[in-house]
């Protein structure tokens, strides 16, 4: 495991809980199943509707991730306009493997993913389908090449969404940006969209069940999203940043953070920074300080 790979504090166990409802496990079964068969459509019906054009395309996009979150009893919230269409980097913090249908229910775009995804069962191949931009995390000499290929995409008019914390979080506390994503914007000359994503319980305080974070299996976590009951899902869309604000990469990777940071109603603690509070009582296990598997990066 290469030492430079961003970590996340968060662990199943600290933050994982559901203190809410819970749906029966006939119901839990329903909504599994109908999740399934949205994906196989997904699968099938990818090809078809790449040839469609953006305006076409994009509505099919929105119609079915819209349908994946809801299908495991999630409602989503939008906040903010989504603007005119034209490429542009979406930067958002990173949750679950929920964010990705999430984000695409508002904006339809590629993604930037480890290569870890493409050999997961039925997701993967979902993924490369809907043309899906792959990093191999391990292997920092692959960076450069990452970078020039989200330019290109965002030079022929794509929206590109990276999740640069690099690690899942709980959604109480996050990560720092990483900047090298942000090359790709400054490159194509094109704005930066943060976006900052919340699910929040029926009390309007942080769930814990739809946090994919630490060495939490894939499975167990479907699951458990299954299982809960009054989740939402709450998409926050925040002025873009402008091409040409900011010459330096670190310093707009700074600015988007402080936005999504800002757009918390009680922002949680930013790893680092004197004064704040510490991060969840996780970081007392020794396991929560190795990268989360369950990464985007």
């Amino acid at each position: 495991m290469s030492v430079w790979l961003p970590t996340s504090p968060c662990t199943p166990e600290a933050c994982t809980g559901h203190e809410g409802r819970t749906a029966s496990v006939p119901h839990a079964v329903l909504r599994l199943v109908a999740a399934v068969a949205l994906i196989l459509l997904g699968i099938l019906g990818a090809p078809p509707v790449r040839l469609l054009p953006a305006g076409p395309r994009h509505v099919v996009v929105r119609a079915w991730s819209a349908a994946l979150v809801r299908a495991f009893g999630i409602r989503i919230t939008v906040l903010g306009n989504p603007g005119p269409e034209g490429g542009r980097l979406v930067v958002a913090n990173h949750i679950s493997w929920l964010d990705i249908p999430l984000v695409a229910a508002v904006l339809p775009c590629r993604m930037l993913a480890k290569s870890d995804i493409r050999g997961w069962p039925v997701l993967g191949r979902l993924a490369g389908g809907a043309g899906t931009l792959f990093i191999e995390r391990d292997r920092i000499r692959a960076l450069p090449a990452t970078v020039e290929a989200v330019t290109r995409a965002l030079l022929a008019g794509d929206r590109v969404t990276v999740y640069p914390e690099g690690s899942t979080w709980c959604g109480r506390a996050r990560g720092t940006f990483r900047r090298a994503a942000f090359q790709s914007a400054l490159d194509a000359r094109v704005p930066v969209q943060p976006v900052r994503l919340a699910y929040l319980g029926s009390d309007g305080k942080p769930a814990g069940a739809p946090a994919f974070v630490g060495d939490d299996p894939l499975t167990t976590s479907l699951w458990r999203i299954a299982r809960s009951r009054g989740v939402r899902a709450e998409v926050r869309l925040l002025p873009r940043i402008p091409p040409g604000r900011y010459a330096d990469r670190r310093d707009l990777a700074a600015a988007a953070q402080r936005a999504v940071a800002a757009a918390d109603p009680a922002p949680p603690a930013l790893p680092g920074i004197p004064g704040q509070p510490t991060p969840p009582s996780a970081t007392d296990k020794d396991r929560a300080k190795r990268p989360a598997a369950s990464v985007h990066q």
